[in-house]
């Protein structure tokens, strides 16, 4: 039971007074018939919600109002006249209910009613769910990450992972409904904990620090347009109870692994500090597995040309070993009772090392098989300042807000290769592989300024409006050094070059808001203007690059958009647990600095990946239906959509003949990303959500999709058309001795491309936990990849080669971690359901 909220004695004393104001009226009404209104008011999770306000306004007479409040086990018995009333319940944090012309006439039992977090309190609560929550709004998903066992000890990408219709490919690349252009977001806006644009920094923060992940499949006017798959938005935790409180966790794990990390908090009722510090040492092997076979092929001037190797075989392991420091302090000043201002500090140092040899054998009437090594140094410092102002005008929503945030990362690279021959049994003469070494530094600089206004409109309506501007400049500086042959020195090379990336993007918003009974709807428009530029200083000519690289390059592009993006979501409620949403949106994905910059990697000489310049923003329309309906037990959330993206990205793998400085033919196969004309995806997801015991929870989902690519590139014909699906199963089962037992399982389809197959994907990730302490601490060992079977294995086919090929990031890891949590209400909340047995959802929001 909560107690000591000033709050409660506040209203406490004033239900007292207000029903003591309407005595009167109750004995005008003496002479009429009294019945007794009977029920229970519950959260989500099935805890008695002590003080809710049951309130019943006579239909005929509005100023006939009579209620009371609930017990300490959430019971209410009110008695009432005959007639019809509409029935208001709230309690405070949570979204009330109302039971429109409900008609009294004898002895009501309204059995169990549940009330939702309120969408704008949500991050007031303090309580860390047993299992997570799913919530459904007009633009969104939101689904509150509970105690889910298999990511205990780890990061947030593996918390992303088992988010359903999310998935974590095996690069860490991570997609929404089986398409990678999502856009992640922290706490609501871009964010240097996000990784600058890629996901890095989500492999190392740690599972534990997220409050909720939104699923924004149809984001309204509020978001940015950029990700043409939808919105992932990560918020984090910030304790909001008086005092202090936190938790301390630490982690052991192989392959090598260890961490430590701490979420605290400090409140009065002036400001609210809040804290998240960590360290994380882990070693991630991976390898790479390529088998390539080359054909010979006629040439522009109608010769047949032999390739100088009938096959090549390429077989890489990798050893990443990983050290980082991240920190985040901040505090919120409450300036008045409406308003506050936040301002938080972000930091984060990594060191990594890494190591790739690469074996490769290659045939040619014989074998020539040499060994190539890389060992890459890496630097990383990345900070962020933010501050923000939220001024609430009323207790109706109308408030505004103002954000400023700037970020900085700092990253240096040192790189050594060096290939030597093992054995050549070919009649080819040894070939000179000279010794390379890289330096590279990479500065990031971005600003973002934004302010909201929100204006409810009477009871049902909503204005809202906002600007955004972010500001962003990337700058590469590259050198590469290759060993002269002669001299045996290093030499710098004319691919060196400064490589300067910015992005400016402006945007102003407008939507609007209404419901109607029990339909609503939010429609909204967006205008930005996107500036793109990009320049290259080297000492190549455009035409010596072109070819060099075997596209055009321009070195110095300035390209400007203007767009509209207008959504439409609308929601009919068919019922209190039942309801049928619709999302239409238009949306932009920009090419990011990696994708436009055209400098290969280095990694191997024969398959390397190189950004496209040329690369112009792709533009898609989507829409959206979706059913949700809920049972006693039981949950099910259902869409299908379709989506239409013209100017889409596409990888496309091209092979090219290089002639090296003796004279001999080598055979490089290029990965390109270029703007293919469209691309059509449909698809179909389910999730079920069931909860048959108080000792089991099940929960599972599944995704169809097909996409349908169409366009060429160079005279090539890259269309394609492909069904695939994925899906997950979870299951948790609490033991006797107050242990858990969690099993997830995951299954990625086959999928087919214009040049690629890919084979399907399953793996198992399993997890047991122990309460000790009094609940208030959690020992967890749990295995990730139980089978060791993330493997990525692809067939590609073109004219001039095929290639199978084998990729795993990282290999199975086993984690043992304790966490420590201190003056949390959680403990208390949990004892309450146990005592009340609570384990069923009567009408709630839905549950893993």
């Amino acid at each position: 039971m909560i107690t000591n909220r000033p709050w409660q004695l506040w209203s406490s004393a004033f239900i007292f007074l207000l029903f003591s104001s309407f005595n009167l009226l109750a004995q005008q009404a003496s002479e009429m018939p009294r019945y007794t209104v009977t029920g229970k008011v519950t959260d989500e999770g099935g805890i008695p919600l002590e003080y809710a306000t049951i309130s019943f306004q006579s239909t005929r007479n509005p100023e006939q109002l009579t209620g009371g409040i609930t017990d300490p086990q959430g019971n209410f018995a009110i008695e009432v006249p005959r007639g019809t009333y509409n029935i208001n319940i709230e309690f405070i944090s949570f979204e009330p209910k109302n039971f429109a012309n409900r008609q009294i006439i004898s002895d009501l039992d309204m059995g169990t009613i549940v009330l939702g977090m309120a969408a704008g309190e949500l991050d007031e609560v303090v309580v860390t769910a047993e299992t997570t929550q799913v919530e459904v709004r007009l633009d969104k998903k939101i689904y509150n990450i509970g105690k889910d066992l298999t990511t205990a000890g780890g990061t947030v990408a593996d918390a992303l992972n088992n988010v359903p219709f999310v998935s974590v490919d095996i690069e860490g690349g991570i997609s929404l409904r089986g398409n990678e252009n999502v856009r992640i977001l922290i706490n609501g806006k871009p964010s240097a904990m996000a990784g600058f644009g890629n996901t890095d920094v989500l492999s190392q923060l740690p599972a534990e620090a997220i409050e909720r992940v939104e699923v924004i499949t149809s984001p309204s006017a509020r978001y940015d347009a950029e990700g043409t798959a939808g919105i992932l938005n990560i918020i984090l935790k910030k304790e909001k109870t008086l005092g202090f409180n936190g938790s301390v966790s630490a982690r052991v794990g192989h392959p090598d692994q260890v961490g430590l990390s701490a979420n605290v908090n400090y409140r009065t009722n002036k400001f609210n500090l809040f804290n998240t510090t960590g360290f994380r040492y882990f070693d991630a092997p991976g390898m790479a597995y390529s088998d390539t076979r080359y054909f010979e092929y006629t040439d522009a001037d109608g010769e047949l040309v032999t390739p100088t190797f009938d096959r090549l075989i390429e077989d890489r392991q990798m050893d990443r070993l990983n050290r980082n420091f991240y920190t985040s302090l901040g505090m919120e000043y409450y300036l008045t009772d409406r308003s506050s201002i936040t301002a938080t500090g972000f930091y984060r140092y990594g060191e990594d090392e890494d190591l790739t040899t690469n074996n490769s054998l290659a045939f040619k009437d014989g074998t020539l098989e040499t060994l190539r090594k890389e060992n890459q140094i890496e630097n990383d410092n990345s900070y962020q300042i933010a501050l923000n102002y939220i001024n609430k005008f009323n207790d109706s929503g109308h408030q505004l807000t103002a954000d400023f945030q700037y970020e900085r990362d700092e990253e240096t690279q040192n790189g050594n290769i060096n290939e030597v021959i093992l054995s050549n049994t070919t009649s080819i003469e040894d070939p000179f592989y000279p010794r390379e070494r890289t330096f590279t530094e990479e500065s990031q600089n971005e600003f973002l300024i934004q302010t909201d206004y929100v204006r409810p409109i009477g009871e049902d309506a909503q204005f809202e409006a906002g600007y955004r501007g972010n500001f962003e400049e990337e700058v590469t500086d590259y050198q590469l050094l290759l060993e002269d042959q002669q001299s045996g020195s290093l030499e710098l090379t004319p691919l060196s070059n400064i490589f300067t990336y910015t992005e400016n993007v402006n945007s102003l918003y407008s939507q609007y808001g209404n419901k109607f009974g029990d339909f609503s709807f939010l429609l909204g428009l967006r205008l930005e203007n996107t500036q793109l530029k990009g320049k290259i200083e080297s000492e190549l000519t455009e035409e010596e690059l072109q070819e060099e690289f075997g596209i055009p390059i321009d070195t110095d592009f300035d390209n400007n958009y203007l767009g509209l993006f207008p959504t439409v979501n609308l929601i009919y409620e068919l019922g209190e647990q039942e309801n049928v949403t619709l999302g239409y949106n238009r949306r932009i994905n920009r090419p990011r600095g990696w994708f436009i910059n055209p400098f290969p990697s280095r990694a191997s000489r024969t398959n390397i990946f190189q950004g496209n310049p040329n690369l112009q923003p792709a533009y898609s329309d989507a829409f959206d239906l979706g059913y949700l309906k809920r049972w006693k037990k039981l949950t099910l959330t259902s869409s299908v959509y379709y989506q239409y993206e013209t100017d889409s990205f596409e990888r496309v793998e091209q092979i090219s003949t290089v002639e090296d400085d003796e004279g001999n033919n080598n055979e490089v196969i290029r990965t390109i990303p270029i703007n293919l004309a469209t691309n059509q995806r449909v698809g179909a997801e389910a999730g079920l959500l069931y909860n048959p015991a108080k000792w089991l929870r099940l929960n599972g989902s599944v995704n169809f999709f097909q996409f349908d690519t169409e366009g060429e590139y160079n005279g090539v014909d890259y269309s394609a058309k492909n069904t695939s699906w994925y899906g997950r199963f979870s299951s948790k089962v609490t033991l006797p001795a107050k242990i858990d037992w969690q099993t997830n399982a995951f299954y990625r389809g086959a999928s087919e491309g214009a040049q690629t197959e890919t084979d399907g994907i399953f793996m198992v990730d399993m997890a047991v936990s122990k309460e000790l302490f009094n609940d208030k601490a959690s020992l967890t060992l749990n295995v990730r990849d139980l089978l060791n079977s993330r493997k990525r294995e692809a067939y590609t086919i073109t004219e001039r080669f095929e290639r199978n090929s084998e990729f795993q990031w990282r290999q199975r890891s086993i984690t043992l971690s304790f966490t420590y949590r201190f003056n949390q209400q959680r403990n208390e909340r949990e004892r309450r359901r146990g005592e009340n047995g609570n384990e069923d959802m009567e009408g709630g929001e839905g549950e893993f």
